[in-house]
């Protein structure tokens, strides 16, 4: 039997979460429910109480109602909620969490559950699941559930939405989770689809050579879970080959993984090798999205939902000193590979963004801008080409060797 957490706005929606903790409980297992309302009297008893939650946060409840600010109060006990939900946890006395929320109630609910470890059952029902999820979900594993009809009561729809969730936070916490690989260090990668074959090329030797990893699509989001993993302290070294996700923050696409690309494995010291992946491409949606400011720019239609735009030489030279900038911070080993025969797929000799001027002022303002100490290799070949893959695996197993990762290199790969 497992413990769930149903939290939410007992005064508002206690009802609904006293049906969900109902449902839980049919199935077996044990749900406590927490109160994270401010607003007027729970209308069910609460396990934890919203004071109680308050006072864990370090605020005085009375205070805090008394100024009636609703946004406060909603980002006060966020805050809150997140102590309670991770010292439950820490401790071990919850096994999973659900919640049920409109606007106020998933800020709340998401603040809490965004924190928890990759993996540990989190759900949140939402009249706001349907929309961009980004800002309650992040870089986090929780899963939301659009709840159709408002949380306001009990009917026909609601009860079958609420039920369903019950059932799914129960087979998550049942489910059992094969952990054989735990004691293998950790590599990530960033890969696209007009990198694929690099990453398949390298991820069998990393694996070979006794590392688990970890591949990250770089469509934005990918990119900040990367930067969020490695930050963590859990990752032995990156292998950044697709670092496209700055060209569409530089340039304005609409994938950008924010300002912060590229800085956790230097700000962290964890060795890494970088490579300028699909920097000669920019995102956009479909062709009527991209904007006007672009028109006469060289375009490529990737699928009907993805238009790529190719990066100028101005535009390489300005993503070449970012690079170099960002890298030139790193704390800890860090190895550049450029691969003069093409930065992706399209972009290799004979494909639709092949430009060699483009590439060159790329190249040109990346080895320049690097500090002393930081290696910068050229390779005679594109970057999805085998060698290529082989050589960054090589150089990535090096910088963590010396940086106490790994004691040796494999056979064959020294």
């Amino acid at each position: 039997m497992a413990t769930i957490a149903v939290l939410g706005t007992l005064d508002t929606k206690g009802r609904e979460h006293a049906f969900v903790a109902e449902r839980i409980r049919a199935r077996g297992h044990a749900a406590v429910l927490i109160d994270v309302g401010t607003g007027a009297e729970p209308v069910v008893a609460a396990d934890v109480s919203r004071a109680e939650v308050a006072a864990a946060g370090g605020l005085d409840l009375a205070v805090l109602v008394a100024r009636g600010d609703r946004g406060e109060c909603v980002a006060a006990m966020a805050g809150a909620a997140a102590a309670v939900i991770g010292r439950l946890v820490a401790e071990g006395r919850i096994q999973g969490v659900i919640a049920l929320g409109g606007g106020g109630g998933t800020a709340i609910a998401s603040a809490a559950l965004r924190p928890l470890p990759i993996g540990f059952p989190k759900l949140v029902v939402s009249t706001l699941a349907s929309g961009n999820t980004a800002p309650y979900v992040g870089t986090s594993d929780i899963v939301m559930m659009p709840a159709v009809v408002d949380v306001q009561g009990l009917n026909r729809i609601s009860r079958t939405i609420l039920t369903r969730a019950a059932g799914a936070i129960c087979g998550m916490v049942e489910a059992d989770v094969a952990t054989a690989a735990a004691d293998k260090p950790l590599v990530v990668a960033s890969m696209f689809g007009n990198t694929t074959a690099c990453l398949e090329a390298a991820v069998p030797l990393l694996e070979a050579a006794g590392y688990e990893v970890l591949v990250f699509h770089a469509t934005g989001t990918g990119g900040r879970a990367l930067e969020t993993l490695v930050a963590s302290g859990l990752v032995a070294g990156v292998l950044d080959i697709t670092t496209t996700e700055l060209a569409d923050e530089l340039v304005g696409g609409v994938l950008s993984a924010g300002p912060e690309r590229l800085d956790a494995a230097a700000r962290h010291g964890v060795p890494a090798v970088v490579a300028p992946g699909c920097l000669d491409m920019v995102n956009f949606g479909p062709p009527e999205t991209v904007p006007q400011r672009f028109a006469g720019r060289r375009f490529y239609a990737h699928n009907p939902q993805v238009t790529l735009m190719r990066t100028s030489p101005e535009e390489s030279a300005a993503l070449g000193q970012l690079v170099a900038g960002k890298l030139n911070a790193s704390r800890g080993p860090v190895q550049v590979l450029l691969p003069r025969r093409g930065l992706s797929v399209i972009g290799a000799p004979g494909g639709p963004f092949h430009d060699p001027a483009a590439d060159a002022a790329l190249f040109e303002a990346l080895e320049s801008g690097l500090r002393p100490g930081i290696s910068c290799s050229s390779l005679d070949c594109g970057i999805n080409d085998p060698a290529f893959a082989r050589a960054a695996v090589e150089a990535l197993l090096a910088l963590m060797a010396v940086a106490g990762s790994k004691a040796s290199l494999p056979a064959g790969l020294s």
